[in-house]
């Protein structure tokens, strides 16, 4: 087939986007070769393969921060990608950056999410020998987990920005950029990533009466405003703003506006995520998840392993990964059939 549409979309990005965008034809390609789509560039590719996988389906009965939460405007883990990703493509725009790369590691960064959100991943690092980390999971899921061990075969620069987005409590903007990913697009995900998550996490445990506006230290609802939209709008315009300035090479904010987003992301430590109303709920996930993992290292009934795993794998990785994979109302639904006693019927 005719491959011009695919020459022309690279040869524009090639004329229009910055010196430090990532270029889809100067891809370093991926794993297993394959021949290229017609119409569209490698990452345009990526974006679509996580979109139509199912993990990425998965994500919509994940926790955001309220467990297993039964109103219908709370976040999910799908609802926090899809806003990552709106943030970091506003951002790459306006940064002449590449859009379709951007999008492919937003939507794919926490793909390895657990059940019950930092909770599951909390209990998995503490049982699983080596540890467990869900951006670790999310490569292992695009890697090996999807299309039954064949995984998605995405690019280099794809896998590279979801290795490398998590940031925990460390610094938003580390001086060190080996702490980053290689690609500016991918350090803007990381960025997007805790614009998203303070922003959202804060209109949820308003809206859950957790926190009330007038809890939100008064400086801050000065710098950034006072309503979702205000507050997401002035943290990319200054995001936008200072690094254009900057030249546009290295993603930087405006001391205030950094200093700020620190300060709200230990507001919301402090008074949302480690608190008794939300951080009893993770006790009581940890102990569900627990519970599993220690029932499906000597049982198979209810077994499901997901993919035909090479033969030195060990069983404790196996379920680890089966247990990764679990919704909130799958693990929930599977301890009450396993754990839980089962009322008798008489006829």
């Amino acid at each position: 087939m005719d491959h011009s549409i695919r020459l022309q979309i690279e040869a524009r990005e090639a004329a229009s986007l910055a010196p430090c965008a990532a270029l889809s034809r100067e891809s370093k390609g991926r794993a297993r070769p394959e021949e290229k789509c017609p119409i569209r560039g490698a990452f345009q590719r990526d974006r679509d393969r996580i979109i139509h996988c199912k993990a990425f389906r998965r994500l919509k009965h994940k926790t955001q921060v309220f467990l297993a939460p039964t109103g219908d405007h709370y976040r999910t883990r799908l609802t926090h990608v899809l806003e990552v990703s709106q943030i970091a493509r506003t951002v790459s725009v306006a940064l002449r950056l590449n859009g379709h790369l951007t999008e492919a590691i937003s939507l794919g960064h926490d793909l390895g999410h657990t059940p019950f959100g930092h909770a599951g991943e909390a209990v998995l690092d503490e049982l699983f020998p080596g540890g467990f980390r869900h951006y670790d999971q999310s490569l292992r899921v695009v890697n090996l987990l999807e299309k039954k061990g064949e995984g998605l075969n995405l690019t280099h620069e794809v896998l590279d920005g979801i290795a490398r987005h998590s940031k925990g409590r460390k610094d938003i903007l580390p001086a060190d950029l080996s702490e980053l990913p290689a690609t500016m697009e991918g350090r803007v995900v990381r960025i997007a990533d805790i614009i998203a998550y303070v922003n959202h996490d804060l209109d949820d445990a308003i809206r859950a009466g957790v926190i009330s506006d007038s809890d939100i230290p008064a400086r801050l609802r000065g710098l950034f405003g006072t309503s979702p939209s205000e507050r997401i709008g002035s943290m990319i315009r200054d995001l936008v703003a200072s690094t254009s300035e900057n030249g546009g090479e290295r993603l930087s904010m405006s001391p205030d506006f950094l200093a700020g987003i620190t300060e709200l992301r230990a507001f919301l430590y402090a008074n949302v995520y480690e608190t008794n109303r939300v951080h009893g709920d993770f006790i009581k996930a940890k102990k569900v998840l627990r519970e599993l993992y220690e029932y499906f290292l000597t049982h198979d009934d209810h077994w499901e392993k997901m993919i035909a795993y090479p033969e030195e794998t060990t069983r404790a990785r196996m379920v680890c990964d089966f247990i990764a994979g679990m919704t909130d109302r799958y693990a929930l639904d599977l301890y009450k059939n396993i754990f839980l006693p089962k009322p008798w019927s008489v006829m």
